[in-house]
């Protein structure tokens, strides 16, 4: 699997961004493109690796708990690129997070111009695997699916990380499971970039009218110890009559508010209290649509 470390700058409005900390988001120069390794490189980790890993596992719950007490502004993005990568046509959609009154997370579309896409017929339903594939998925009820190795010390950005690799233990049918790598931040131990595709027994979460699978995303600081996703990216190509047509997926959090009376979660892993359940997302079962 080959890996294309695209990290672009994005441009989210984050009224709440703190500035203490920088968040992986300068683009590096040029295309990098990395392997996904089979087999473990020899590195010598700071600390036992068990221990690194329940660290941010800690933390991804803690961030969980968290996340669930804002609501946010999220743009998603998809882009055509015809023969010679001219650009063709769009897909846009703005969505804001509300919470009802018996405190249920709903999101409510407030811009969606009319889409522009020639060789895919894209709907907001279309968009449901990203709605279902959790931001939070190394929780500690969730470790016990995973093979986990650590990789070594790399630079995100301006962040010194540890890089891991995470793989499936076992697919299942039912429920889809992360393959790719994480890293996290040395200081806060939260992980701050990831890269991979959700898989089930029978093959990647993907599908014509949806083809995207493999996912970078990153997250920022937010303000104190809290990490929240700000941008994710993947690409993938679909056939046409004239030929295959590359496709680019752009997804971007903004706006991030604390609802109203909503309590931080406490700093201390061992006093965080365990979030509902996440979860992965399932295969879809519609059938596909393209033009």
């Amino acid at each position: 699997i080959l890996i294309l470390g695209v990290a672009l700058a994005f441009l989210a409005g984050g009224t709440l961004r703190a500035q203490e900390r920088p968040g992986p988001i300068t683009p590096p120069p040029g295309t990098k493109v990395v392997r996904i390794p089979s087999k473990q490189p020899e590195a010598t980790p700071p600390a036992p690796p068990e221990e690194l890993i329940q660290k941010f596992s800690q933390v991804d719950q803690r961030l969980l708990h968290t996340f669930a007490g804002y609501t946010y502004r999220k743009t998603i993005r998809v882009q055509e690129f015809l023969g010679g990568d001219g650009p063709g046509g769009e897909f846009n959609i703005t969505t804001q997070t509300s919470v009802t009154p018996e405190g249920k997370y709903y999101e409510k579309i407030v811009d969606q111009p009319p889409s522009t896409l020639r060789s895919l017929q894209l709907d907001p339903e279309d968009l449901e695997i990203l709605v279902r594939i959790p931001q939070f998925p190394l929780v500690p009820e969730q470790l016990d699916n995973y093979e986990i190795h650590y990789i070594g010390e790399q630079q995100v950005d301006e962040l010194k990380t540890y890089a891991f690799r995470v793989q499936p233990k076992e697919l299942k049918r039912a429920q889809a499971l992360f393959d790719g790598l994480v890293w996290v931040d040395e200081q806060d131990m939260a992980i701050v970039k990831s890269y991979g595709r959700w898989v089930t027994e029978t093959g990647d979460v993907a599908t014509e009218h949806f083809p995207f699978s493999t996912f970078e995303t990153y997250r920022e600081n937010i303000v104190g110890k809290d990490w929240f996703p700000t941008y994710m990216r993947s690409e993938d190509t679909i056939p046409s009559k004239s030929g295959d047509v590359r496709l680019r997926l752009t997804v971007r959090w903004s706006d991030y508010q604390p609802l109203p009376g909503a309590k931080a979660a406490p700093t201390s892993p061992e006093s965080t209290p365990a979030p509902a359940a996440q979860e992965p997302p399932k295969p879809p079962d519609r059938a596909p649509r393209v033009q």
